[in-house]
């Protein structure tokens, strides 16, 4: 095959196609190149992102900064294992249990690594502190959650592609209405309870934003009732909806905080859990570990990717240009949105057509027009742009997401 040939979007998917794993259904480009809160597929064709890696890249895609800090120590030290000390992790524990006030911080990998290595935590809590009895403990979580994809998390899944023809199916999980705190009450005077774990905001379901008060009220109830607050803020947090964590808009602290996605800046995957000694330390040596998690390179990375977003005050930007940025998509007035939500610059709409099709059809019409985003759901689309976007930037994006909503109609 030709040079030429070999540089075209249909060279590159043909060859995923026939040699890849057929688990995802990407949108039919192909990138390489970002910059910012731009990409550029294989023919040059340069769009916006909105989608950051499900909100993997924050800072913008190869953040400067980002990129000089890994480099640097990518040439010195990448991987040590746990075996032994490197010279990097004990910097990273220290900045990020200072920066967000826990005593402990357990590095892992991937942000399911990050939800696995909460559900351990919590059991281990539940036996050897609160007293229940071993192999009994329950964890309740929400309908319509999404933790990852492994085959414990699945176990507590509403979605029926992640879970059917996987089981059998982890036990002790309890499943209750998102969103509703008397099913919460309920629930949390039942037997063995150890852990409410939760999303601030259900980022897959089509970003499914709680009434005001509801984590306040939820933080409150598991403490009268012993329970662990569990906050997944993998999508969540670091600055996406206009706060460090999505959870301090109500002045929430979790008793355990699970992190990953933006910890990196999408530069590796780099995932961790936060906790007080009182929960952190019932793991002994032995008991969990990763040969990868907490390794130097994903330390100095996580720690360029954390200041960044402070020293750019990028939880400011999401917070200011999230609300302009529905203002603006409402203002479209377009037949085709049923309704628009989120926080910060995490953001959906819904799209209210009888065709099951339609919100593909806008993501290839914006794709067409020089956007990227991709549907969850069929029928919603989500919208989370990098946080170092610019108003001028915004405009012209809702621009072209509002034109591509008409060629629908044509």
């Amino acid at each position: 095959m030709s040079a030429i040939a070999q540089n075209t979007d249909s060279y590159f998917i043909d060859l995923e196609e026939a040699y890849g794993a057929h688990n995802y259904h990407p949108l039919p480009v192909v990138l390489s190149k970002g910059k910012g809160v731009f990409v550029w597929d294989v023919e040059g064709n340069r769009y916006y992102d909105f989608l950051s890696g499900y909100s993997a890249v924050n800072q913008g895609h190869c953040h400067p900064r980002i990129v000089a800090a890994f480099t640097e120590q990518a040439q010195q030290l990448t991987l040590t294992s746990r075996a032994f000390y490197n010279d990097k992790l004990g910097d990273f524990e220290q900045y990020i249990t200072n920066l967000l006030g826990y005593d402990k911080v357990l590095p892992m990998n991937t942000g399911v690594e990050a939800v696995e290595t909460g559900i351990k935590l919590c059991r281990k809590w539940a036996y050897e502190v609160k007293g229940i009895p071993e192999n009994e403990a329950v964890i309740i979580v929400c309908e319509q959650n999404f933790h990852g994809r492994t085959t414990t998390v699945i176990s507590f899944s509403s979605d029926a592609s992640s879970t059917k023809n996987f089981g059998p199916f982890a036990g002790g999980f309890l499943k209750i209405p998102y969103n509703d705190l008397s099913a919460l009450a309920t629930a949390l005077k039942q037997k063995n309870v150890a852990g409410f774990l939760v999303e601030p905001i259900q980022g897959e379901a089509g970003v499914i934003v709680p009434d005001d008060g509801y984590l306040a009220t939820a933080k409150q109830l598991c403490e009268e009732a012993g329970v662990l607050f569990i906050a997944d803020e993998i999508q969540t947090g670091l600055c996406r909806t206009g706060h460090l964590l999505a959870c301090d808009a109500e002045q929430v602290k979790p008793d355990m905080v699970l992190l990953g996605k933006a910890l990196s800046g999408g530069m590796m995957p780099i995932s961790a859990v936060l906790a007080n000694d009182a929960i952190m330390l019932t793991i002994k040596p032995g008991e969990h570990g990763s040969t990868y998690g907490g390794n130097p390179l994903a330390a100095v990375t996580a720690i360029a990717s954390l200041q960044v977003l402070i020293d750019e005050d990028m939880a400011g930007n999401a917070l200011r240009l999230g609300d302009y940025f529905r203002e603006q998509i409402r203002g479209l007035s377009s037949p085709h949105i049923r309704q628009v939500r989120g926080k910060g610059l995490l953001n959906a709409i819904e799209i209210h057509a009888s065709d099951p099709e339609a919100a593909w059809k806008i993501c290839l019409k914006m794709k067409k027009n020089g956007l990227l985003a991709k549907p969850t759901h069929g029928d919603k689309i989500r919208f989370a742009p990098p946080l170092c976007i610019t108003k001028a930037q915004l405009e012209e994006a809702v621009g072209i997401i509002g034109h591509s909503l008409n060629d629908l109609n044509a």
